[in-house]
């Protein structure tokens, strides 16, 4: 399992906007990813599942995966939930 943590740059946090361009970019890498926030987990592919966390601009969640050769993808995926995506 390859896991990585993020603080989330968007200043509003993971909602609308923000979510679905994070979830079209994990679809894009065709591997299945997990976000974890606290205690509760979503498919990191679905903006719904991703906006239900309640994430705001300076958390900590975690994305992970069971796919041992997409440590390059899951870097990516990491630094773009650091940047201010609804500025993009």
């Amino acid at each position: 399992m390859i896991t990585r943590t993020a603080v989330v740059g968007a200043s509003v946090g993971l909602h609308a906007r923000p979510a679905a361009l994070f979830a079209q970019a994990v679809d894009d890498k065709g591997i299945d990813v997990t976000m974890t926030f606290g205690d509760e987990e979503a498919d990191a592919s679905s903006a719904l599942e991703i906006m239900t966390l309640g994430v705001k601009g300076g958390d900590t969640v975690t994305i992970s995966t069971d796919d041992d050769s997409a440590g390059a993808a899951m870097d990516e995926l990491a630094e773009m939930l650091t940047r201010d995506l609804d500025a993009e």
